[in-house]
């Protein structure tokens, strides 16, 4: 199949990474390779890391990165391993990584693993195949108690303990098996006048499913310290989130690797010594453009955000 795969915000990741040649950059997200390809063919002497936790992204990999493979390194791994990964490489400084969170669209175009509330399928949605928590097992395993607090917290879905009393009432009777049996027992919990909304009344409950089956909201922040930790002075980190819950995890994880000091505003002096490990490349959050939109919808809850790494002689 001919490659035509449109990555999100690949212009504004190029430009916010500014690539040197000669430069070493992380692809913290391979997906579908659209961010790689174009970091790889900016490189001369250079490398890239391209890391994912779905083998089926690294083996698609191999033919898509086959122009630059001399320069790429394909590492099937988390990027919550982003620290050990960089050691066990022997790499002591990046010049650039890049993050696209989320689920992707080879992910969700397959229906076979489970993250579309669209198609039937088993109830997988695990991110990683060779991982062991399954989405059919949270729904027919976890609590009560545990499936209201992830449908709130991490689907913000209204209607959370109603649809996780309508899961406990199903699988008294049989097991949830497949995704759309999932969309049945969800709708069936829900006022009429939700079901009427343009949002499709699962999207907040497999959301909230799918980053607790894989983590996503826990490997946040430690890899964003690790990323600033790894870059070189003047190395540009750049973060693509996809829903709320992430950008609030890596907007206040970037402000407080921004602000360095720790003292409280009322201490006349610094005490902790602390000193700022990035600065911020853009204050607010880039978003797509109206032609990108049109493009590919799937843009349309995308923020970028950039940041670049002081001189170590601040720290």
């Amino acid at each position: 199949m001919e490659y035509t795969h449109q990555p999100v915000l690949l212009n504004e990741c190029i430009q916010g990474l500014a690539i040197r040649p000669e430069g070493v950059y992380v692809d913290g997200t391979l997906g579908r390779a659209g961010h790689s390809r174009e970091i790889a063919k900016r490189l001369t002497t250079g490398r890239l890391l391209c890391i994912d936790r779905d083998q089926a992204a690294i083996d698609a990999a191999e033919e898509r990165l086959a122009p630059w493979r001399d320069r790429v390194t394909l590492i099937h791994s988390n990027f919550d391993r982003l620290g050990d990964i960089l050691r066990e490489e022997g790499i002591a400084g990046v010049d650039g990584m890049l993050f696209d969170l989320g689920v992707s669209s080879p992910q969700l175009d397959d229906p076979s693993r489970g993250f579309s509330y669209m198609q039937d399928a088993p109830l997988d949605m695990r991110m990683d195949a060779s991982a062991p928590l399954t989405a059919r097992e949270v729904v027919n395993g976890w609590s009560y108690e545990e499936l209201r607090r992830i449908l709130f917290d991490y689907g913000e879905e209204r209607y959370a303990p109603a649809i996780a009393k309508a899961i406990c009432r199903h699988r008294e009777e049989r097991p949830v098996e497949t995704t759309l049996e999932l969309v049945e027992v969800i709708k069936s919990a829900m006022p009429s006048a939700a079901l009427r909304e343009k949002q499709h009344p699962a999207k907040r409950s497999f959301q909230a499913i799918r980053i607790a089956v894989n983590g996503e909201l826990d490997a946040l922040e430690p890899m964003l310290e690790a990323g600033a930790d790894a870059l070189n002075p003047g190395g540009r980190l750049a973060v693509i989130t996809f829903h709320s819950l992430e950008d609030r995890i890596v907007k206040r994880t970037l402000q407080r690797l921004v602000a360095g000091c720790t003292c409280p505003r009322e201490f006349p002096v610094c005490v902790c010594g602390r000193k700022p490990k990035l600065k911020l490349v853009n204050r607010k959050p880039i978003v797509s453009t109206p032609k990108e939109l049109e493009e590919n919808p799937r843009a349309r809850s995308a923020k970028l955000r950039i940041a670049e790494r002081c001189g170590f002689d601040l720290i």
